[in-house]
């Protein structure tokens, strides 16, 4: 079982901001698969279990803000004995530009704190990210306030058509065939 989650903030004044990419992505999976999230309290946030390439998955979107998505995260894995190797966790990612997708095993925060919440929920760093592009915005001070505000036109569709190469390679993911999907997100399209 795998569990795939998309980071982001809950509530419509976040919902077109770059620091909602990874709900983008899981928003899409859930469409393609055919399911819809639901609230689901006792694991923090909305949630879905479906087949993905005849494997059984959850989608999980935390609902407790980026800074607790571990408490979320931990609360689902943990009921269903999903061990951080199948966990992937998809998110903004401000050191890649729009458009551009890579996928990791493990690394370190650079300072998502999403990801600092989901380490120390889990006790390790030793889960699969997909690192959505979103630019940086140059400036350090100017971080806040460029990843909760909404790409303009032509970034959302750099980071749109990231996503739909995302999907592309999901059946892999969820049969666990990460090199075969990495060798795919990070090859140039020609």
């Amino acid at each position: 079982m795998k569990l795939i989650v998309g980071l982001g903030n809950p509530g419509s004044q976040y919902e077109r901001t770059r620091h909602n990419a990874g709900f983008w992505l899981v928003d899409r999976l859930a469409r393609a698969a055919g399911t819809s999230l639901h609230n689901e309290p006792r694991y923090h946030g909305l949630a879905a279990r479906t087949t993905i390439a005849g494997e059984t998955c959850w989608l999980l979107e935390p609902q407790t803000f980026m800074n607790l998505s571990g408490k979320a995260v931990a609360a689902l894995a943990n009921f269903y004995k999903i061990g951080p190797a199948d966990v992937i966790v998809a998110h903004d990612e401000l050191d890649l530009p729009p458009g551009t997708v890579k996928m990791k095993l493990g690394g370190g925060f650079a300072g998502h704190n999403g990801l600092r919440d989901i380490t120390a929920q889990l006790g390790t760093r030793d889960f699969w990210r997909l690192r959505l592009g979103i630019g940086h915005p140059g400036d350090k001070a100017q971080v806040h306030s460029y990843v909760l505000n909404a790409p303009r036109a032509e970034e959302q569709d750099l980071i749109d058509e990231s996503i739909t190469r995302c999907l592309a390679v999901i059946d892999w993911i969820a049969r666990g065939e990460y090199e075969a999907a990495m060798l795919r997100l990070h090859t140039k399209p020609r």
